[in-house]
């Protein structure tokens, strides 16, 4: 149980109505008779001589007219509860979540939620819920150890997001297992000539690297690679960079593109990634991430991806505007977190419940 915790002890003459209890710390009791919550609706959780009732449960009951608690209101238990900082927004997901006709229990992030129809003792439960502010800060770290968590476990995870009027959204999170698009392109070996964090490879039009989808066309007989192209083609040992008479190391160069731009190293890690995996990653900055992800040959791209070190956090308003923005352009929106074991790709998606 989370600090603030509050309870009601409910003593109820019948199934739906509480007419004796008291307020107390930790926990929400019902006698006996309110067992048939628990079995009728999924109500509370059983224990020796009744129920146990968490305090959105019971609020919700409360207002609900089914459960009385004498000495105290809606309104007045609002206020015992709400010494929980989070206590609102919970209790507005769980109501929420109620009235689309679900079974929700607490744990084990914040909620669980049923398959229609089902509740607990009896059925599975379907999402894994974690309840969110519109400023929360999204961990990254954290993030990724709950979708795997819920994958293992065979639910969907899902953000339940109340904003500063209180509404509420819903979203998808998932770990996305990008499969191979397709073979990488050999590009053979060029030479190119450092210009400011940038390179000119002297090629002609429909060259190798043309082909692959690299660069930008200064002329015809001049390519220019952005700074994560040359990375990858100097560590695929395809390209060889001078500056005058200096032959770079991918180590000299990378100390260079890094000045002003600390995000490179995750950067370059996921294009590199991407590129590995048969996909064609270009600049996301008209869309304000990082890549913009096409596949194979395709006209348009499919994917917006944002590279994350593990350790970094996001406002939750940060990733809700760049689901929108994906969604708007048809697009998947992916952060690509970077971690000693690799890289996870983590889709999230508004729904419904």
């Amino acid at each position: 149980m989370g600090p603030g915790w509050r309870a009601a002890l409910i003593t109820a003459s019948t199934p739906y109505i509480g007419v004796k209890g008291i307020l107390d710390a930790g926990i929400v009791r019902l006698g006996s008779e309110g067992k048939a919550l628990y079995e009728q609706s999924g109500y509370g959780r059983t224990e020796k001589g009744g129920l146990r009732l968490s305090p959105a449960e019971a609020l919700y009951l409360v207002h609900r007219g089914k459960v009385e608690v004498p000495g105290h209101s809606f309104d007045s238990l609002l206020s015992v509860f709400a010494g929980d900082p989070v206590f609102l927004r919970s209790y507005l997901v769980y109501r929420d979540i109620r009235e689309r006709g679900y079974a929700i229990s607490t744990g084990p992030h914040d909620f669980r939620v049923f398959r229609r129809g089902q509740r607990p003792g009896s059925g599975e439960s379907q999402y894994l819920v974690r309840v969110l502010s519109e400023r929360d800060l999204i961990d990254f770290r954290v993030a990724r150890a709950e979708v795997t968590t819920s994958s293992n476990m065979r639910k969907q995870y899902v953000l339940a997001v109340v904003d500063d009027e209180n509404e509420l959204t819903y979203y998808q999170v998932r770990e996305h297992q990008l499969p191979a698009a397709g073979p990488v392109p050999d590009v053979g070996t060029f030479e190119a000539s450092l210009a400011g964090k940038a390179a000119v490879v002297l090629v002609s039009e429909g060259s190798a690297l043309d082909q692959a989808f690299y660069g930008t066309r200064l002329d015809p007989g001049r390519l220019m690679l952005s700074s994560l192209e040359v990375l990858f083609l100097m560590d695929q040992g395809s390209l060889s960079l001078v500056s005058g008479t200096e032959r770079l190391t991918t180590a000299s160069y990378l100390a260079i593109v890094r000045e002003g731009d600390n995000e490179v190293p995750e950067k370059a890690c996921v294009y590199s990634d991407l590129r590995k995996l048969g996909y064609t990653p270009r600049t996301g900055y008209k869309y304000g991430h990082h890549f913009r992800v096409y596949s194979a040959l395709k006209l348009h791209s499919e994917m917006l991806v944002h590279a994350v070190p593990e350790g970094l956090g996001l406002p939750m308003s940060t990733i809700s505007r760049s689901v929108r923005m994906a969604h708007s352009v048809k697009k998947k929106m992916l952060f690509a977190c970077t971690h000693e074991k690799g890289i996870s790709y983590l889709e999230y998606a508004r729904m419904k419940l």
